[in-house]
């Protein structure tokens, strides 16, 4: 098999496994008219960003930056349009020698027919296929987007509310397929954690949450908003007959190189139904403490705790704020073959290997607190509780602790302390909480500059003494940094998220504090006494580090 060299770097990289390898070949033996690279994307198997930096990491092509594509065509007549865009083709330059981008910069006959076209030598880079194809747009004047040209080739009618049949069959056409795989593979190329599909009246929003923060991209027309929204409820197997409840699925699917595990959530609307889809990137999900955004004594003392027989962990902050991860990594941490680990969740985001995980489903009366009691007869060392929701759960979740099992779970409240006035205000007692819970962790998550664009300035005197860095670095210059923008980060001058945190250890003062019932201010300031860094605080130290900006760390907490 031709290409070796791509495919030994991928298979390297472990971005194509022996199965799936012997899959291409099988397929390649059907489809002449596809190389390898071609077949690598087309099956969903590789990322384009994966096979160009493989054709790169083989030492043979340069990759060409976005920025890279000229405005104006390059190539002469005598090339085709139709043959540049079916082998994905582009002219970079016409001197003496022509540089061209190619999705397969080793297609030989490309090549070939390209020099005897020009009569040149022919210099072959590497581009990403998706930025050749909207290049070529630009170049031979269309300039128009693949939406635009996809709501073209749909043709809706005005439908009733009763028409059924005939929204399932435009869900099912070819340009609403295409319509809705082409905002998953803008959303996974951006590294979005959300789609946000909104209906107005004359128009249909789409936005991708991207690092915590929401951006529009091109969207289909309105026209084409019921048949987008149904196609999306057909694939997550929802009653696309109803419109007037919301409804909750799920869908499966591989694309780009990645095995996405996407929740669908439903709302009716003023103008027809919000779509949120929430994308799970089980490759890009890091179980590692250091690449979360713990370090030094943050790190030491989680693991101290974690690392205790009995007792109950809370993890506490608003949606969003990375818990269900830092759950997933401790557990990841617990997960030995001396411990057995049950979990039961609403709903189970990421698969462990070696934990037993259960569903939760209210609507049959599997419900946390029904699910905990027949757990504790499970003879488990570890429980983890998706949500402390109510004082029943946390009743059992208390009992367990007493029994000798380390439970896990967490609580929506803003910082570590409020975990406590939270249970309290539940109706826990105050001695069975300071005799079960070890210790809460609060966190935020706040996104990381790019370590490509990041600019270095001088804080002005005023900010250095406002916001008492110098206590962070008590000698030399104090240096912050602020976002860009580039190529690699999209022109955004961030890239990732990590969390900045707060982790309250349970000591003797703070246990006479709670049973004297005190607010959760004078348990946090006790805290603080006692050695506590706050969340404001880890995330100055962060941005003084070059990891973040003041701005972020103001932008998800309070100086406290």
């Amino acid at each position: 098999m031709a290409y070796e060299s791509l495919l030994t770097v991928l298979q390297d990289k472990q971005k194509l496994s022996a199965a799936e390898l012997k899959k291409v070949e099988r397929v390649q033996k059907t489809s002449v008219s596809e190389s390898v690279p071609q077949l690598l994307v087309k099956l969903g198997l590789c990322s384009e960003l994966d096979v160009a930096d493989a054709f790169v990491a083989s030492g043979q092509f340069e990759k060409v930056a976005p920025d890279q594509y000229p405005l104006e065509m390059q190539l002469p007549e005598t090339v085709p349009l139709r043959f540049l865009k079916h082998y994905h083709v582009i002219g970079l330059n016409d001197n003496d020698d022509i540089t061209v981008a190619l999705m397969d910069p080793e297609d030989r006959f490309v090549i070939d027919a390209l020099k005897l076209a020009t009569g040149k030598n022919i210099i072959a880079k590497v581009g990403l296929l998706s930025e050749i194809d909207a290049a070529l747009e630009v170049q031979y004047g269309e300039g128009r987007s693949q939406m635009d040209k996809l709501v073209d080739d749909l043709t809706v009618d005005d439908l009733g509310e009763e028409d059924l049949e005939h929204l399932k069959d435009l869900a099912s056409e070819a340009p609403v397929i295409k319509m809705v795989n082409l905002i998953m593979q803008r959303a996974i190329e951006t590294r979005a954690s959300d789609i946000h599909i909104e209906p107005f009246e004359e128009s249909l929003k789409i936005r991708l949450r991207v690092d915590g923060v929401l951006k529009e991209i091109d969207a289909p027309s309105v026209k084409s908003t019921a048949a987008v929204i149904s196609r999306i409820k057909i694939m997550a197997k929802l009653n696309i007959a109803e419109r007037r409840l919301p409804q909750d699925g799920r869908i499966k699917v591989q694309m780009l190189g990645k095995e996405l595990d996407l929740r669908v959530s439903t709302i009716p609307t003023m103008y027809g139904e919000s779509v949120v889809i929430r994308l799970l990137d089980k490759e890009n999900t890091v179980l590692d403490f250091a690449a979360l955004g713990f370090s030094g004594k943050h790190l030491q003392q989680f693991i101290d705790v974690l690392s205790q027989p009995h007792g109950i962990i809370l993890i506490t902050g608003p949606t969003g704020s990375g818990k269900s991860t830092t759950m997933y990594a401790a557990l990841k941490q617990l997960n030995t073959s001396e411990r057995k680990i049950i979990t039961v969740e609403d709903p189970v985001e990421y698969q462990m290997d070696g934990v037993n995980q259960i569903q939760a489903k209210p609507q049959i009366g599997l419900t946390f607190a029904s699910a905990l009691r027949s757990i504790v007869r499970q003879d488990p060392d570890v429980i983890m509780i998706g949500e402390m929701r109510d004082l029943e759960t946390a009743r059992i979740a208390v009992q367990s602790a007493l029994t000798g099992h380390l439970v896990l779970s967490t609580l929506h409240t803003n910082d570590a302390a409020g975990g406590v006035t939270r249970l309290l205000d539940m109706g826990l007692e105050e001695y069975l909480l300071t005799s079960t819970v070890n210790g809460i962790l609060a966190q935020r998550l706040v996104r990381k500059l790019c370590p490509e664009c990041k600019q270095s300035y001088t804080p002005s005197p005023d900010i250095v003494e406002g916001m008492r860095l110098r206590r962070f670095a008590p000698d030399g210059d104090i240096v912050l940094y602020k976002p860009v923008g580039c190529a690699s980060c999209g022109g955004l001058g961030y890239r990732g998220r990590l969390a900045i945190i707060e982790f309250l250890q349970m000591t003797d003062p703070l246990r006479k504090l709670i049973m004297a019932h005190e607010e959760a201010g004078a348990i946090q300031r006790l805290a603080i006494e006692e050695g506590m860094t706050t969340m404001y605080e880890n995330g100055l130290v962060k941005a003084i580090q070059g990891i973040t900006t003041l701005e972020e760390v103001r932008r998800v907490t309070s100086e406290t």
